[in-house]
C-alpha cells in the first residue's frame, strides 16, 4: 500500500507574505498577549517574559509569530485534530509588483520526487487554484 492509502496524517504547508501596516498595533497586541500568558510581572517566568517582550518590541516578525496559533487555524475544521505544529516568521525582501516574487517552484516540496499537491487547475496568473471555504 502507498503512504496515501495507509496514513491518516496530512502535512499542510501554508506560506504567506504579510505586510505589517501598523508596527505599533502589532507589537502592542503581542505585548498584551504576552501579559495575558505570563500573568503578573515578577513571577517565576519573569526572565522568559522579559525576553519575549523585548523580541516583539524589536522585531515585527517575532510579534507576528507570537500571535499566530496553528491550532486556531484548524480548530473549527470538522473531522481533524492538530497532531503537531511548528511555525516561524522572518522579515523578507518582497516586491508585490515583481511577477517572480512568488515562485513556489523554488521550494524543495518534492523531497521524495513525487508531486503531492492536488491539481485544481491554474488561475489567470498561472498559479494553482485551490478550492477553499473563505
Amino acid at each position: 500500500m502507498s503512504t496515501s492509502e495507509t496514513s491518516r496524517f496530512v502535512r499542510l504547508r501554508v506560506e504567506m507574505v504579510l505586510e505589517i501596516t501598523d508596527p505599533a498595533a502589532l507589537s502592542g497586541t503581542a505585548l498584551e498577549s504576552i501579559a495575558a500568558e505570563y500573568g503578573e510581572q515578577g513571577g517565576e517566568s519573569a526572565e522568559e517574559r522579559t525576553r519575549a517582550e523585548t523580541a516583539v518590541r524589536e522585531d515585527g516578525a517575532e510579534a507576528l509569530a507570537s500571535l499566530v496559533d496553528p491550532f486556531d487555524l484548524v480548530s473549527e475544521v470538522p473531522g481533524v485534530e492538530l497532531a503537531q505544529a511548528s511555525w516561524s516568521s522572518e522579515t523578507v525582501d518582497y516586491d508585490p509588483d515583481d511577477p517572480d516574487a512568488w515562485d513556489l517552484d523554488d521550494e524543495d516540496d518534492e523531497e521524495d520526487g513525487e508531486d503531492d499537491e492536488a491539481d485544481f487547475g491554474n488561475d489567470a496568473e498561472g498559479g494553482v487554484r485551490v478550492p477553499h471555504n473563505g
